[in-house]
């Protein structure tokens, strides 16, 4: 009565569609239960999938070949073009602050396992392949061992009768090393460097106030009679300092406005200042003093509103280009991008999904919103057509042959590399032609989640096959040995040069560690480990330019020593 039941539910040598889509269903669906649950201070996450499809691939599970392949590559895409669209924006800012210094670090060590694995290669007589899955993973890497089967199948169709091993086999067997490895790291250098959270939070919060420099607001008087009669034009010319003034009241008045360049001083003036706090207290030591007035943050003449720009209008326009105080006597007083805090320079572009606080009547609003958008409801909308246009162009760019001479065939950046540098170039530059960089959070995590659970599923069923046999086969073991070396041998020299050489903050240092190795399950452990949110900051500084680097690695190990 239940035959088409267990005939659905039930292993299948040659499976149909229904049943490879159900045994994909059942990897995630599983590996994302057991994900949740809590190995002390461990969570595997969505990594937990790779493990529950090796599961089913053991027993017996397969999935249709044409389906695996397409699961694989497409969940691949989705993963790295959500991750270049999240981190795109920090990424590039990082770099003008200590970005370029932990990049450095990070991309070193990258370089250093491939070397590991090159020795290894020279030593063992394994073939390249294998040591390349064995590479991506014991640092955990799951886009280079995507770049590593395309590179192969690159070869195989130029050169049909070479033969490879598959290196999804070494990757599922020295994966779980990686993780384990990078989480025994921080833990053991956290107790040999006698490291205390308190003290490196303190350090941290000391480094943060010097190198990065907020937006605040603060009221001043004019009380200096050197700036009497002066207009702020004059004023900021003379001192040369970037702030907004937002607001103005003059003394004895209750009515507050919005000054434009040309309004002169007067003596007593109250001033509503907006810019980095130390120029704001230079502004304010030389104009005048700090004021207690209240007057001034009155709503009975001017609100203050954050409008979204959602319309063609205003996108790729500069605000001078808008010239909304002069049109409509409204004040852009800062502009949110990505969780950044952004002076409204004159030349300063608005991109789609820019947060502007303005501050004008409730009539100038009403006006500017026609221009701007400020529709909620259209950020909350999926842009397909800005989706899948990015990734088209990310596949399109994967797929450019780019030739080296002595090389068998031209190299790729294939699916891996290709969407992230367009989602990191769309990210950057706030989109391309119809294609828009902003994707609300939930939509850019469902995205990258889904995508790397349809990949782990798919190569965790696929290397389950046989899993057992080859790890006998292959003498796992000895795997595990080598995938050691190419684990510890990077994150020690890490640990050695970023602490001693570099003076970088262990907290910050355990997310460079998460990153170069591309581990999200390292990341979680060590935000609770360490009970602080920093190492998720260094993580995404470091992870766009490191994931590039393994891809090209991978790559290359092929490409060269097969």
């Amino acid at each position: 009565m239940f035959d088409w039941l267990k005939i659905l539910l039930l292993p299948a040598e040659n499976p149909t569609v229904t049943q490879s889509i159900v045994a994909i269903m059942l990897a995630i669906g599983m590996g994302i239960f057991f994900g949740r649950l809590k190995l002390g201070k461990i969570t595997f996450g969505v990594s937990a999938v790779m493990f529950t499809g090796l599961l089913l691939g053991h027993f017996g599970y397969r999935i249709n070949q044409q389906i695996l392949d397409f699961i694989r590559d497409f969940g691949l895409i989705l993963f790295v073009y959500g991750i270049g669209l999240q981190v795109g924006p920090s990424f590039f800012s990082s770099f003008r602050n200590e970005g370029l210094k932990f990049n450095i670090l990070a991309v070193s060590t990258v370089l250093l396992g491939g070397v590991v694995t090159v020795i290894l290669y020279q030593f063992t007589g394994l073939k390249i392949e294998d040591l390349v899955g064995i590479m991506s993973g014991s640092v955990t890497n799951t886009p280079g061992l995507g770049a590593a089967k395309n590179t192969i199948e690159e070869i195989k169709n130029s050169f049909p009768e070479r033969d490879f091993n598959d290196p999804t086999i070494g990757y599922a067997i020295t994966y779980p090393l990686g993780v384990f490895g990078i989480i025994g790291t921080i833990i053991f250098s956290k107790f040999l460097l006698k490291i205390h959270n308190d003290t490196e939070m303190r350090q941290f919060r000391i480094s943060k106030i010097n190198r990065e420099l907020p937006l605040i607001h603060k009221k001043m008087r004019v009380t200096n009679p050197e700036f009497f009669g002066k207009t702020i034009h004059q004023v900021m010319k003379e001192l040369g300092k970037e702030i907004v003034i937002s607001r103005l009241k003059h003394s004895g008045s209750e009515a507050v406005k919005s000054p434009t360049l040309d309004m002169e001083l007067r003596e007593r003036d109250v001033l509503m200042l907006v810019g980095i706090e130390k120029e704001v207290d230079e502004f304010i030591e030389k104009v005048g003093r700090p004021s207690t007035d209240l007057f001034i943050e009155s709503d009975s003449d001017l609100r203050k509103k954050n409008i979204f720009v959602t319309k063609d209008s205003a996108i790729h326009k500069n605000l001078a280009e808008l010239d909304l105080f002069n049109t409509y006597d409204l004040k852009v007083t800062r502009v949110f991008r990505a969780g950044r805090e952004i002076l409204p320079r004159p030349s300063l572009e608005l991109y789609y999904g820019d947060k502007l606080r303005v501050i004008g009547s409730d009539e100038a609003i009403a006006e500017v919103e026609k221009i701007i958008g400020n529709s909620e409801k259209k950020l909350l909308e999926p842009d397909f057509l800005s989706l899948f246009g990015g990734l088209f162009l990310g596949v399109l760019l994967g797929s450019i042959p780019i030739v080296i001479p002595s090389l068998p065939v031209p190299i790729k950046l294939g699916f891996a590399a290709g969407p992230l540098i367009v989602a990191l170039l769309i990210s950057r530059y706030g989109g391309i032609s119809f294609i828009h960089s902003y994707i609300n959070n939930g939509a850019i995590y469902f995205m990258k989640d889904f995508g790397i659970c349809l990949f782990f599923a798919a190569v965790g069923i696929h290397a389950g096959e046989g899993f057992y046999e080859n790890f006998i086969k292959y003498n796992g073991w000895n795997w595990l040995l080598f995938g050691s070396a190419i684990t510890f041998i990077p994150l020690v020299a890490m640990v050695i040069v970023g602490r001693f050489l570099m003076k970088i903050n262990f907290l910050q240092l355990a997310g460079i560690m998460s990153g170069s190795y591309t581990d999200p399950a390292a990341l979680s452990f060590s935000t609770n480990y360490l009970d602080s949110d920093i190492p998720i900051q260094s993580y995404a500084q470091v992870y766009p330019l490191v994931t590039i680097f393994r891809i090209f690695v991978a790559s290359l190990l092929i490409l060269i020593f097969s």
